[in-house]
């Protein structure tokens, strides 16, 4: 997509509130048309046996007015600029924001957060300012234009020195082209850089405590500071060379206005009228032609923010950045559509009978590792359980079943009827509901964390907290469920980040649990409560656990052996001890898990 292109799908987003910003601002900067012509009519009215069309009274009447007017359509300028900018601006990161969402947990974005920060603030930013400055660029134009055709009349000879820095601006800009997006993308990604190093100290914190690599840690961020001051520098300079060149060759243009002005002036072919009209005009074509410089370079910033946008949909169309979405702004509806039938986040269902899976297959790029052909039947209220050594695919599975990594290939069933679409889409509360390995948590309270958006519905929170074995741990917390538990949830052990998330997850309600190697970090007491709360209290909701902990092992109606990738072998427990070597070497703690 061009720049061109991406401008114009923008500005069809909200074509009224354009249109009426657009005549808005074109009214304000014509406005100015009148003003200098009443102010040659007053200083041709100096001049001996010159009659006076308006008395003074009356002209400084009329500029009053005329300033009045001009200041009120500022007023509503603004208004209609905001309204029209910032729905763009929140267009753009809606999209971007849904797509990253949309995209399997694995690919959500092509860098770190930090840097992802850098494209939803920095360039869209760009964006809405080259889209709002296209407005000024017209209504300047329109008063060029107006003005060039008033000057022309009185004489063509000083109009002409009065545009023909215009001309100069324009090739100049032209010229800076290429070296000034070569030095905004250099700065941009410095920029980039700078954010997600931040991003990474702050979340490593401890790690880079414990290997005492403070110092090497300062190293890398001073050199990342110091290239971007480069690289900002040269971006400074190269845009305030620009504004240098625009405003000294109107300055130069300017000079020889008013040179001329005085010969023909003693020649009396120029009046003093026609002189004040000229000097009055050259303020605002000054602003215009400084303007069009700088809409040139916010254009081609443009551009470049167009780029970099586009680098975050890894490989999607630009299209998705102006697909034309409800806002939820005056009225709008925000809800969302998708193929699973859900709407306004509460999905349509039915209840989940039996899950299957055919065929499941991933591998990833870098490596070529993943699973293979996995077969799953997961029946209603039925608890499975899959193992397997490190690196067996265990994790992998679970990721692929729910859609947070894009499947190769195979088929997913929910009561006999294939899931269409995105699994990512399909497998969301209150179908399913999944705890993650390392859980994420945030630095807000712990009801936050646990509600995450989810109704504040007490007795389904105390129920949740109870099964995750949370009780003992409330009371020891200053301030029970209020209690801020820090970045990443620093504030709590292993043990107690791991049964919030399982709090989380059990809020939901959900038809299916996917809990990933939850009590890795419990102790055996804790652990066995959990267990047994969660088989009490879970009624006929379907679980899938990874775990390779006896604890779970033994409560288990089905465990899944893993084995690079593959399903090695499958049974109850009892089964799988007799008929399975890798499963007894797992059981009794002999193989790495």
């Amino acid at each position: 997509m061009s720049t061109f292109t991406y401008m114009m799908r923008l500005i069809g987003y909200r074509k009224s509130w354009y249109i009426a910003n657009a005549i808005l601002w074109t009214i304000i900067y014509l406005m100015p048309i009148f003003p200098g012509l009443l102010t040659k009519a007053f200083f041709d009215s100096l001049v001996p046996d010159q009659p006076a069309e308006f008395g003074v009274g009356m002209i400084v009447m009329l500029l009053i007015a005329a300033a009045l007017a001009r200041s009120v359509f500022i007023w509503f300028g603004f208004i209609t600029d905001v309204q029209f900018r910032f729905r763009i601006g929140m267009l753009i990161r809606r999209n971007l924001l849904e797509h990253v969402l949309k995209e399997p947990g694995a690919k959500a974005i092509p860098c770190s957060p930090g840097e992802g920060i850098s494209y939803f603030r920095d360039d869209v930013d760009q964006t809405e300012e080259a889209v709002s400055w296209s407005v000024d660029v017209f209504g300047m134009t329109c008063f060029a234009a107006v003005s060039c055709y008033i000057l022309i009349g009185i004489d063509a000879g000083m109009t002409l020195l009065v545009f023909l820095p215009l001309v100069l601006v324009v090739i100049a800009a032209q010229l800076a082209t290429a070296r000034l997006q070569k030095y905004r993308e250099a700065s941009r990604e410095a920029t980039s850089k700078v954010t997600g190093a931040i991003s990474e100290m702050f979340g490593n914190v401890q790690a880079i405590q414990v290997a005492g690599a403070e110092g090497r840690v300062v190293d890398r961020f001073r050199g990342l500071g110091e290239n971007r001051r480069r690289t900002m520098l040269k971006d400074k300079l190269m845009t305030e060379m620009l504004d240098s060149i625009f405003s000294n060759t109107v300055n130069i243009g300017t000079g020889l206005i008013l040179l001329l002005a005085g010969q023909k002036m003693r020649g009396g072919e120029f009046t003093v009228g026609d002189f004040a009209l000229f000097v009055y005009y050259l303020t605002f074509v000054t602003q215009f032609i400084s303007n069009f410089g700088k809409f040139l370079t916010y254009f081609k910033q443009m551009g470049v923010a167009l780029r970099r946008l586009t680098f975050m949909l890894q490989g999607a169309p630009a299209s998705v950045l102006t697909a034309h979405r409800a806002l939820g702004l005056g009225g709008e509806t925000a809800g969302v559509d998708h193929e699973s039938g859900s709407k306004s986040g509460s999905p349509s269902f039915e209840q989940l009978e039996l899950l299957e899976a055919t065929g499941l297959t991933y591998r990833y790029p870098e490596t070529g590792r993943g699973i293979e052909d996995i077969m799953l039947r997961l029946p209603r209220g039925s608890f499975t359980v899959v193992t397997g050594p490190i690196g067996s695919g265990k994790t992998t599975l679970a990721r692929v079943l729910l859609g947070l990594l894009p499947k190769d290939g195979g088929i997913v069933r929910w009561n006999g009827r294939m899931v269409k679409g995105e699994l990512g889409d399909f497998f969301i509360p209150p179908r399913s509901a999944y705890t993650a390995q390392v859980p994420r948590l945030y630095s807000d309270s712990l009801r936050e964390n646990i509600l995450l958006g989810q109704p504040d519905d007490e007795v389904k929170l105390d129920r949740a907290l109870r099964t995750a074995v949370m009780e003992d741990d409330l009371a020891k917390f200053p301030d029970g469920l209020e209690t801020t538990i820090g970045p990443r949830g620093v504030k709590l052990s292993g043990g107690q980040a791991q049964r919030t998330a399982a709090a989380r997850m059990l809020v939901r309600e959900s038809e299916l649990f996917v809990f990933d190697d939850l009590s890795s970090a419990l102790d055996v007491e804790t652990e066995e409560k959990l267990w047994d709360r969660l088989f009490g209290e879970r009624g006929d909701a379907t679980c899938l656990v990874i775990s390779h902990r006896k604890a779970a092992l033994a409560r288990a109606d089905h465990i899944i052996v893993l084995q690079d990738g593959k399903i090695e072998a499958e049974g109850t427990a009892e089964a799988l001890l007799e008929s399975s070597d890798s499963f007894r070497k797992l059981w009794h703690g002999d193989a790495e898990n």
